[in-house]
């Protein structure tokens, strides 16, 4: 997906636009923290320098520890609290976007899935998609995995 892109939370209250810039491709996660934060099997994030997002709306803020042992914020609107990214200590400057939060998400495809030694087993992934068991460790090895998109 390229350009400009839109997206906001679920009452509308706060809204985004992510400027062109640097991002990554977007990807899935399937980690138990992901599964429990988001009630779901997975979910769709998308690396991205942070001074590339502008966000109207009032956030509010998260503090936890990821799988990986990273320290890490999560920000969403503080009335309908849906999380809309989240900031990392291990990779200052950037931020990690939910997809689905975008207008147009229905367009993303995970160009590559990670944490998929504790995805559901009865998700079955694409024969040529690029896994890992757990997730890259520095941007390097991110950009090797969804390299800028």
């Amino acid at each position: 997906m390229q350009g400009e892109l839109t997206g906001g939370c679920l009452c509308g209250a706060v809204r985004y636009t992510l400027r062109t810039g640097f991002r990554m491709q977007p990807y899935a996660c399937h980690c138990t923290l992901c599964q429990s934060r988001t009630g779901s099997a997975f979910s769709e994030h998308m690396m991205f320098a942070r001074q590339d997002l502008e966000i109207t709306g009032e956030l509010d803020k998260g503090d936890y520890v990821q799988p990986s042992g990273a320290g890490s914020a999560i920000w969403g609107c503080a009335l309908c609290k849906t999380r809309i990214f989240s900031e990392n200590n291990t990779r200052p400057g950037f931020g990690t976007l939910r997809c689905g939060t975008l207008d147009r998400s229905a367009e993303l495809v995970p160009a590559a899935h990670i944490w998929v030694g504790s995805k559901q087993p009865w998700i079955t992934l694409p024969p040529d998609a690029k896994v890992m068991d757990e997730q890259p460790r520095t941007m390097a090895e991110w950009a090797a995995l969804v390299g800028p998109g």
